[in-house]
C-alpha cells in the first residue's frame, strides 16, 4: 500500500513491523538497520579520567566523566539569507531568552506580489535531535525548513532550544515557550521583528515539530491550553511528525525492538537527570495512566504523521487513538508513511515519499 491518511476521531488503519530508534537515524537508503552493540549505548565504567565516556550515542554525541559533552554531528551552521533554491529568506534573532544561546531563524517564502501587508499561515518550528543535537542552522533542519515554506507558503519561525545533557529537560521546554511568547508579542503588530508584524496572520498559527521537537510541539500546545498559560495566542494547529513518546511499559514496536527499547530507557534518564522526569511523566507519555487528560490540547487540528519502520510508530498512533476519544473538541488525523524510517523526509528531500509528506503538512497549513 501506498502512504495513508485517516481523519477523524474513529477510523483507524494500524499495521505492525519491526522499527528502529532512537538510536541513531537509520540509513533510509538500506533496507537494514544500523546496529551498534548494546553496551555501546549503556554508561561505560571506566576508571575515572577526564578523556573517558560516561554514555555514548554512536554518531551523535559523547559525554565525559568530567562533563564534557562532544557533539558529532549537526554542528554546521549555515548562513542566513536567500536561498538559491527555493527564493526563501531567512534571517537570525538572538536574545530571545537574555544571557543564553537561544535564537530563533524566521524564514518568508518569496511573496506573490510587491505588497508590504500580504499575511501568511505562521509556523513555529521546534526540530528534533533527541533534545541533544541540531539546530535551526544545521543543514539538515535549515534546507529543510526552506523547501517547506516555499512549499507551505508561511512565514515560519523555527527555534534554538538550549540543549541536553548539559541543559537537562525541562530547559529545551521552557526554552521553547520563552520563544513562543517572544512570537506572541508580536499579535497586535508592533513586535521586534518586522517580518512578523507585516506578514504573519495570527489567525492561522501552527506549532510542528519531528522527534524531539514533536514531543515539544504537543508540550506547548498542552500549556498554550490551560487556564492559567498566560499566551497571548491562539494556536490553531499541531503537526507532530515521528513524535518522540515514551513510556516505561513497552508497545508492540518496542517489543519487537528490545535493543532500541533499552536505549530510549537509558537515554531518558541522561536527558532528565537533574529533573526526575521517569518514564511516564506526561511530557514523554501523554497518554500515561493518572495524567492530564489530552481534552485540554490547546488547539484546534492534530496531524500525526508516522513512518513505519521506525520504533516510535505506534507511540504515535497510540497518541491519535487517545486524543480522538478523550473528549478533546478538535479534529486529529493521522498520516502513515509505508517502507521508511525515523525523519527519512529530511535526509533526501526529493524522495517522492518525502515530497508526500511535506504535500500533507502544506495542506494541513493551508486548509480553510
Amino acid at each position: 500500500m501506498s502512504s495513508k491518511g485517516v481523519v477523524g476521531k474513529t477510523r483507524r488503519r494500524f499495521s505492525l513491523h519491526h522499527l528502529h530508534y532512537p538510536y541513531p537515524f537509520q540509513n533510509n537508503s538500506s533496507p537494514l538497520p544500523i546496529r551498534y552493540p548494546l553496551k555501546f549505548f549503556l554508561p561505560l565504567k571506566m576508571a575515572a579520567k577526564d578523556d573517558e565516556l560516561d554514555f555514548e550515542y554512536p554518531t551523535y554525541f559523547r559525554v565525559y566523566k568530567n562533563g564534557r559533552v562532544e557533539r558529532l554531528e549537526g554542528n554546521e551552521s549555515l548562513p542566513v539569507g536567500v536561498d538559491p533554491q527555493t527564493g526563501v529568506t531567512s534571517k537570525d534573532v538572538t536574545d530571545i531568552v537574555p544571557g543564553t544561546e537561544v535564537y530563533v531563524r524566521i524564514y518568508l517564502p518569496k511573496l506573490s506580489n510587491s505588497s508590504n501587508t500580504q499575511k501568511l499561515p505562521l509556523l513555529v518550528y521546534t526540530h528534533g535531535g533527541g533534545f541533544c543535537h541540531f539546530s535551526p542552522s544545521s543543514a539538515l533542519y535549515h534546507n529543510y525548513l526552506n523547501a517547506l515554506v516555499a512549499e507551505s507558503q508561511v512565514v515560519a519561525v523555527s527555534v534554538h532550544y538550549r540543549r541536553a545533557p548539559e541543559h537537562p529537560l525541562p530547559v529545551p521546554y521552557e526554552d521553547s515557550w520563552a520563544a513562543l511568547q517572544w512570537v506572541a508579542s508580536h499579535r497586535s503588530g508592533d513586535g521586534p521583528e518586522a517580518v512578523l508584524n507585516q506578514h504573519a496572520d495570527f489567525r492561522r498559527v501552527f506549532l510542528a515539530g519531528d522527534s524531539a521537537g514533536g514531543n515539544i510541539a504537543h508540550n506547548l500546545a498542552m500549556r498554550a491550553g490551560s487556564a492559567d498559560a498566560g499566551l497571548n495566542l491562539e494556536i490553531l494547529g499541531i503537526a507532530l511528525v515521528d513524535p518522540y513518546f515514551w513510556g516505561s511499559k513497552p508497545v508492540r514496536s518496542e517489543l519487537l525492538d528490545p535493543d532500541g527499547k533499552a536505549f530510549g530507557d537509558q537515554l531518558w534518564r541522561l536527558l532528565s537527570q537533574s529533573s526526575g522526569l521517569d518514564h511516564d511523566d506526561p511530557k514523554i507519555n501523554p497518554v500515561a495512566e493518572g495524567g492530564p487528560s489530552l481534552s485540554g490540547l490547546g488547539c484546534r487540528r492534530v496531524l500525526v504523521s508516522v513512518a513505519e519502520k521506525d520504533i516510535l510508530r505506534d507511540r504515535g498512533r497510540l497518541y491519535f487513538e487517545v486524543l480522538g476519544g478523550c473528549g478533546w473538541m478538535g479534529m486529529v488525523e493521522i498520516h502513515e508513511v509505508e517502507g521508511e524510517g525515523h525523519c527519512f523526509h529530511l535526509f533526501d528531500l526529493n524522495h517522492e515519499k518525502a515530497k508526500e509528506r511535506m504535500r500533507r503538512m502544506s495542506d494541513f497549513f493551508n486548509r480553510h
